[in-house]
């Protein structure tokens, strides 16, 4: 199977890519091709552009997870425009290629975030019960889904990847996180009341090979644990874990001085349940996250 990636250099892309790359031949869109190459198993072909690619029905798959970080930075305007267009832009690109095919990739697996979903507070959602509240993360991603589904036909599966905090070791949210509490400052933030839906590394990239090979999957999927946990139960997990103290509080005040508008990601929360993926026969090597943790933490 020859597969079309893009953000193969990311967290999630280079570890779904060292996995299975001894299962399918691929191609990488990178705008740094020698350190992806550096970075990528030796069989992955490096492209720096899809002008390089001259027929798009050599593919049998397109994974697209590129993007500007969404919490990096503060959201100013011109940041704003970089998180919509990185992901916008190229999604048109690959769609418009597609679709010129005679003979499409039959397979389309396009990243999108539970930022969907807006701000929830603890109200468990799904796919299919939700209501969205309207502010900046569901305006990117909705446009970001809306553009990813044009290349839906009877030849080609769209799957959308609704994600939340992936957990990894090194890279991703989680080294941010567990920095305080490895320096015994950590806590909750503001109320801990809000709830965290993340998701193992190795179970995100598990759910991408799933969604690739399972014919009858399409349209959207929550990539999170079945087991959400609040702010303050999160940290107090992380420091047992990681044998130390999480007695102190960061107040919200302090985050919307340090993030700006990007805080309300943190302060919110969403309980986001994986229904669909569930439904669809996944199964969760690491649905709680004491055993996500301490398998990270080993």
């Amino acid at each position: 199977m020859k597969i079309l990636v893009t953000g193969g250099t990311g967290l999630v892309g280079s570890r779904f890519i060292h996995k299975t790359a001894g299962k399918y031949q691929f191609t990488v869109l990178s705008r740094s091709p020698e350190q992806a190459r550096k970075q990528l198993p030796d069989n992955v072909e490096v492209i720096a552009g899809l002008h390089d690619i001259a027929d798009f029905c050599l593919f049998d798959g397109v994974i697209n997870l590129a993007g500007e970080p969404i919490a990096d930075k503060r959201w100013t305007p011109l940041q704003k425009q970089r998180i919509c267009h990185s992901r916008w832009d190229l999604t048109q690109q690959l769609v418009t290629r597609m679709k010129a095919c005679e003979h499409p990739p039959s397979v389309f697996i396009s990243g999108s975030a539970i930022g969907y979903y807006g701000r929830q507070g603890n109200r468990p959602v799904s796919e299919n019960n939700h209501t969205v509240h309207d502010e900046f993360t569901h305006q990117v991603c909705q446009r970001w889904e809306q553009i990813a589904m044009q290349a839906a036909s009877d030849a080609t599966r769209v799957c959308l990847l609704r994600t939340g905090v992936v957990l990894d070791k090194d890279r991703g949210a989680l080294p941010k996180m567990a920095m305080p509490v490895k320096l015994g400052v950590g806590g909750k933030i503001a109320s801990g009341t809000q709830i965290l839906s993340w998701i193992h590394i190795d179970d995100m990239v598990s759910a991408i090979e799933h969604l690739l090979e399972n014919h009858r999957c399409s349209g959207p999927y929550n990539l999170t644990a079945p087991e959400p946990e609040t702010n303050a139960v999160f940290t107090r997990i992380l420091a047992e874990t990681l044998h130390r103290p999480d007695f102190f509080i960061v107040p919200a005040f302090v985050l919307k001085i340090l993030m700006g508008e990007a805080a309300d990601m943190v302060i919110t929360g969403q309980h986001v349940i994986p229904e669909r993926l569930q439904e669809s026969g996944f199964h969760f090597r690491y649905p709680a996250l004491p055993a996500a943790l301490q398998q990270i933490y080993a």
